[in-house]
Order: C-alpha cells, then structure tokens, then sequence
C-alpha cells in the first residue's frame, strides 16, 4: 500500500493529465447512454401484460398509444386534423368516428357503444397508435409534433404523453439538481473543514469520477430517468467520505513528516485506502443488493451507484491526493478555524448516562416501526409530476369529458368466432366501471352494412393471429378498484378464449404493485445479510454487526416511518431503494467509530473510555460528512417538481441525519453497555486476544511443520 501511495505522490502531474484525457471517452459515453422514461419497460419480460405488449408491437406493428381529445371542432376539420396526424412518422394508425363510416353518413348509425367512444358533448376523441414503444424517442418526437399540428384545441393523454413531458422536465432540471448538489456540499465543508479552497479540490476530484461513471454508462445502452437524474448527487454525497478520511489522514502524517509532503501523502493514501476498502464495501454492497429486484429498475440504479463508488474510491487515493498536492500552496493560504463544536461534553454524557439513550431507543422503536410498516405508497406514474404539465391537463379533461380513467387493451385469438367475440365485449361491457368498449364485432352493428365499413378498421384491429379491441374504464390506473375490474374481465376473458391477453398502463401496474412488493422483502434481507456478514469480517466480531445494523435500521424505521405520521403518500420505489442506500452509506459512521474504539480498547483503555475516546474523535468526521450527505440531497428534494426524485432525495437527506443522531446517541450508548458481550465475542479488543492468536497461528504452522517431516 505503502509503495503505491508514494507512486501516486510522485506521478501526480502524469496521474491529472490521464483524468483530463478520460473525461474524452466519458463525455462520448454520456452523449451515447440513452435515457428511459418509462418504468414499466423495468418489469419481467415473462409475465402476460409485457408478452402482450410484445405481440401488440410484432403482430399489430403498434407500440405506443394516446388518445387525443378535440374541443369545438367540425366533423370535416377533425377529419383533417386526423389526417395531418396520420402523415406524422412513426404514427402507425388512427381510429376515430371516420375510420368505422365515412363522415356523410350519419353518425346515429353507429352501434351507440362505438359512438360513446369516440363522442362526449362537443369534445369528439381518437385513439393514436404509434410504431414505436411508447418511451421510443420516435413515439415522443411524434406527440411533440403532434401538439404542433392540433393546436390548443388538442389534448392528447396516455403514457407516451406523459413520458414526453416527463423527459421535458427533467432536462430542464437535471442540471439544476448537480447545482444545488455542489453548493450545499461546498456550504457544508467551506465551515466544517479548515480550508477555503479545499472543498472546492474535492469536487474537482470527485466531479472527474462523477463524469467517469456517467460516461461508462454507455457500455448499459440505457438507464433510467432516475438513476440519471439522481447517480451524481448521490455518488457526490456517499463518496465525500473518503475525501474527508484522505485529507485528515494527510494533515495527521504531516505532523509527524511535515519536510517531506510527498512521502506524508503516500502514507495518507495507504491509510485511506485501508481504511475506505472496507467501509466502502457496505455502501457498494447496498447498491448491489438493488440488483435482486426482479423489478429491474433496481439493478439499472444499483450497477451505476456501485460502479461510481468505486470509481469513487479509486479516485480518491489517485486524483485527489494530486491535485492536493499540485494546490499545496494555496490551500495553506486559505486556512480558517473550522466551524466544529467541542465533542467532549457530549461524549461523556452519551458514555455515562447510556442507559437514558438506550431507553429512548427502547420507547422509540415500537412506533418507529409501525410507521414504517403502515407507510402508504402510490404506483400512478402521473401523481409524480406536476397539475400543470399538458398530460395531467389532458387526463383530467378525460376524466371530466368522458369520465374515463384508464384505457385497455384486449388481445384476441383470431380463430375465436365473431359471436364469441361479440358475446365476450358485451359481457367486459357490463363490468362495473367499464365506459366503453370498441371492437370490430361491436362497430358491424345491424344497421350498418359491411360494405361501408371502411377496410382501414379491420387493417387496424386485426392481424394474422390476433383481434385488438379497446375498453375503456372509470376507474384510475393503480387504484383497488380498477385491479379488481381487471381480475373480473381476465375471468371474462378466459370464458371465451383462454388465449385472451388484457394489456396496458393498469394491467402493468397491477403487475408492478404485485412484483415490488416482494422485491422489498427480499431486497431488505438481502442488504441487511451482506452488510452484516461484510461488518463481520471487518471487526472480527460476532456482535457488533448486531449492534451497528440494528443502530442504522433504527434510523431507516424512523425515517420511512415519519411519512405515515404526517399523511405524505410516498412514491412505490422510495421505501426499497433509501432501505437499502441509508444502510449501505451510513453504516459507515459507525463502522468508523467502532474501529477506533476497537482500537483504544486493544490498547488498554476500559469499555467506557475506549467509547469516550471513539466518540469524541469521530464525530467531528462523521458530522461533516453527515450534513455534506443532507446538503448534496435535501436540497434536490426540495427543488425538484417530480416527486419520485424530489421524495428520494429527501428521504435520503433526512435518513442521513437521523443516523447520524443514532451514530451519536444510540450506538455509542449499546458500545458501553455491551462491552463485555464484545469483547468475548470479538477478536482483537484486548492485548491477550492477540497473544492467544499469535499462539494459535504457532500451533498450527507447528503442526503443519511436523506433519510434513
């Protein structure tokens, strides 16, 4: 380690030409990552509502849907505006009123199921089908040229226009999130750290790494709007740590080598690197247990977060240290008193009166928990945007129009009769809060003649092997009545053709709200699992990771059971995904503590004054970079208007302090009282744990040697 540390301190000039030269790559791996806006692309591609999406796309040529709703308008002006929508690329069809009679015919000859679709007052509807998947960049080009042509008379609905403004909106604050990110982090170390300049040496080392992992994303193809939007604020916020741990450890060899800075900073980056080794193994190992969702949203954000952390590491003992060393000068120029309280009150309170704290965890824990098992979350993509974007203007005008709340689609065998098709229809019609339905079978009415039925419909409903039909609900995507209108018509579904697919936006969200429910139980075991056994090895105890887990999962309780209290409905991924990143990035303030009061306990010291000393040490470290964690995120959660990232951001903010309360109250309070529960089931607390080693490893290299004589 040694040697590394000073390689890296003679060849810092060559090691900052190479980071510039990466960023070359990196920004042509950024420009070429594609970005996804639609989440439910993240489901299993073997359940029926993705086969189906599948088949409607192969079969059908359609992808995208949205139904586009014109005010006040003419029959003959909306024939041309459908018209001039269908000469749009990558528009595949259109249905209106025109595509089942000519519009010289009268419109009361329509079957009144099939008018009802297409007719409320003087608002008329179609149903746009694109070529493309709805989060396809073509489909959303099409829409956004799509409102160009129709004008403020249009509104268009369904996913593809919600993931058209969604990608508009996160554009446009994307780059306002890395702002903030930097600003409050630089807050935050400019009055905690002794130096002016030097937070701004930390983000020019952990901006490269940032960029870094940004442009290896490329090698993924795409990623999620949301690890997008949110991977630079977090790998600023959990890899800070090792910049601190760095720039510490230098000033510390310093003081014992100050004439040689080269050879103090070898030293600080072989202690760094020990050390962030092992803590940084909890964070990597909560992002990668993401990667066991079989929702796989998690894996999209875990395989990036991992990557940047240690990216992050590898950055902090090649690039930092370099650049510290080439800013040498005018870091001492800028020294101020660091803005740090006095520990040494707080620690003697915490380490004489543990039993007050553990009281209070004792009193806490009951209601923590209850919180965060009652929680109420919402899988309606919509709820995470804003009232005012073009899509959530649309869809309440649906609802208020034609009182529709969601659209599915029917996929049916071809070889299934015209009867059974019709008799299947008529049946899905009379589910409670079915509004309307369309299909070919409905649209033949009896009093409309097969020979003015334009061939235009059949080309559009029907293919080689399957029949699409359209049903139209009262009821909103996610909610318990529309899951249970679904399980009724699937069981009307099978009477007729047990081959019948119900494919859309709720069909997939019942589906999620099924599969994210046991990602979360799974996943939380997982990452609990990895972290302790990781904390086992790297203490050498078996009741310490008892200890620091149940420390850090007392703050997770707190912090996703704070929402139940106060009414806020969460968005579905917010509860896995800051479960597992408060544990796998926090545990580290404790793991440092612990260390150090690993280490006065082998040194001789009593249980109470090993924690004294640990604490009253450590905090300074784990303050500074607890509320560099809260500045990089809260202040994201607090400016962004789409509520998934606005509310994980926040979380993990807040999650950040609230362990860091538990890392100074709770944890250190358990060290005291458990001390001799530790101490017998650990390795390395007492000198005599050491002697008994070094005579064990005699024995058995003894043996050995015997046995091989």
């Amino acid at each position: 380690m040694i040697n590394f540390g000073r390689m890296v301190a003679k060849k810092r000039k060559l090691i900052l030409v190479i980071a510039v030269l990466l960023l070359i790559p990196s920004v042509i791996g950024y420009l070429g990552t594609r970005i996804n806006y639609d989440v439910l692309l993240y489901l299993p591609d073997d359940i029926e509502t993705i086969q189906g999406q599948n088949i409607l796309l192969d079969e059908f040529g359609k992808g995208g849907f949205s139904l586009v709703m014109l005010d006040g308008m003419e029959d003959k002006d909306v024939a041309e505006i459908k018209d001039k929508i269908e000469d749009i690329d990558h528009v595949e069809s259109v249905i209106w009123y025109d595509s089942v009679l000519d519009i010289s015919v009268p419109e009361e000859m329509l079957p009144e199921s099939a008018y009802d679709f297409f007719n409320s007052g003087d608002t008329t509807m179609m149903a746009v089908f694109f070529d493309t998947a709805s989060s396809a960049d073509e489909s959303i080009e099409a829409v956004q040229e799509m409102r160009e042509v129709c004008g403020d008379q249009c509104y268009i609905s369904g996913l593809t226009a919600f993931v058209t403004d969604l990608k508009e909106l996160c554009e446009a604050e994307e780059p306002i999130y890395v702002a903030i990110a930097v600003l409050m982090a630089c807050i935050v170390m400019a009055l905690f750290m002794d130096s002016w300049v030097i937070p701004f040496i930390f983000l020019a080392g952990i901006g490269l790494s940032i960029i870094y992992n940004l442009g290896s994303n490329g090698f993924l193809g795409q990623v999620s709007y949301i690890t997008k939007a949110v991977a630079a604020v977090l790998q600023l916020a959990v890899t800070m740590d090792y910049s601190i741990f760095l720039w510490h450890s230098y000033e510390e060899e310093l003081e014992t080598s100050s004439d040689d800075r080269e050879e103090a900073m070898g030293r600080a980056i072989a202690n760094t690197l020990t050390s962030v080794t092992g803590s940084s193994l909890t964070t990597i190992a909560g992002f990668l247990a993401l990667c066991f969702m079989t929702f796989t949203l998690g894996k999209d954000l875990g395989i990036v977060m991992a990557k940047g952390v240690v990216l992050g590491v590898i950055g902090s003992v090649t690039i930092l240290p370099s650049l510290i060393l080439v800013c040498e000068n005018l870091i001492r120029r800028t020294q101020h008193k660091p803005l740090m309280p006095n520990f040494s009150k707080l620690s003697k309170l915490v380490t004489e009166k543990p039993l007050v704290f553990l009281l209070i965890f004792a009193i806490l824990i009951g209601p923590a928990y209850y919180g965060y098992s009652h929680y109420s979350v919402y899988y309606k993509l919509d709820e995470s945007i804003p009232d005012t974007l073009d899509c959530k203007i649309a869809n309440a005008k649906l609802e208020d129009e034609f009182d529709l709340g969601t659209t599915l689609m029917v996929l049916i065998d071809s070889d299934t009769s015209q009867q059974d098709v019709k008799s299947m229809m008529d049946d899905i019609a009379a589910v409670d809060g079915v509004k309307s339905t369309l299909s070919l079978e409905q649209t033949l009415g009896p009093m409309v003649p097969d020979e003015i039925v334009p061939s235009e419909l059949s080309n559009i409903l029907t293919s080689d092997d399957y029949e699409l039909a359209i049903v139209n609900s009262e009821y909103e995507v996610a909610s318990d009545e529309v899951n249970a209108q679904i399980d009724e018509i699937n069981a009307v579904m099978d009477k007729y053709d047990e081959g019948a697919m119900l494919i859309g936006e709720a069909p997939c969200t019942k589906d999620l709200i099924t599969i994210t429910d046991r990602d979360f139980q799974v996943v939380s075991w997982i990452s609990i699992l990895a972290i302790f056994v990781i904390i086992l090895f790297v203490l050498k105890s078996i009741s310490l990771p008892v200890i620091l887990v149940a420390g850090i999962e007392f703050a997770i309780f707190i912090n996703l059971g704070i929402p139940y209290y106060t009414g806020t409905v969460l968005p579905f991924v917010a509860g896995i995904i800051i479960s597992t990143i408060q544990l796998g990035s926090t545990v580290d303030y404790a793991i440092l503590m612990t260390t150090r009061y690993k280490r006065e306990r082998h040194d001789g010291k009593s249980g109470k004054e090993a924690v004294r000393i640990a604490h009253e040490t450590s905090m300074p470290s784990v303050l500074v970079s607890a509320l560099g964690f809260f500045g990089a995120t809260f202040g994201v959660g607090l400016y962004s208007d789409i509520d998934i990232i606005s509310s994980m951001c926040s979380l993990i903010g807040r999650g950040a302090l609230i362990s860091l309360l538990a890392v100074m109250f709770i944890v250190p309070a358990a060290l005291v009282v458990c001390d001799k529960i530790i101490v017998k089931t650990s390795k390395g607390f007492t000198p005599e744990s050491d002697q008994k080693e070094r005579a064990r490893r005699v024995r058995i290299k003894e043996a050995f040697g015997h046995g091989s004589k």
